[in-house]
């Protein structure tokens, strides 16, 4: 398999934050600000979309590692952005340099891997389970 993926390639996801974008709706705080996890999913998001295309109809790509720092609080309201960087190719593993900023700052940094799959495969396996 050879996918037309190449080192440097990027992408941005933005959402502005909404109430169900917050610790308190998520779960993982008590206070109405940006997520965790919404951050995260947000640098996924980005990610995902930076090689989706460049894939194939029958290939997409499932998250297998994040580590991740959230270095800032963003109130409601606030537009926010991911930005996914491809900086690693191992086969199918790939490696992201992921940040996030809202309006005023740097939210949040880290890496996400990920790892390419048959989407027809990965479905037929998951539903024999």
């Amino acid at each position: 398999m050879n996918f037309n993926l190449e080192i440097g390639m990027t992408n941005e996801s933005v959402l502005t934050v909404e109430e169900k974008h917050t610790a308190s709706a998520y779960g993982s705080g008590s206070i109405f600000v940006f997520a965790t996890p919404a951050m995260i999913g947000l640098m996924e998001n980005a990610a995902l979309n930076c090689v989706d295309k460049a894939l194939g109809n029958e290939w997409t790509t499932v998250g297998t590692h994040v580590d991740v720092s959230h270095i800032a609080a963003t109130k409601m309201g606030k537009e926010t952005k991911a930005i996914a960087e491809l900086i690693t190719v191992d086969g199918k593993k790939l490696k992201f340099k992921v940040t996030a900023y809202d309006e005023d700052q740097k939210i949040g940094e880290g890496y996400h891997d990920r790892y390419i799959i048959n989407q027809e495969k990965f479905m037929a396996r998951v539903n024999s389970l």
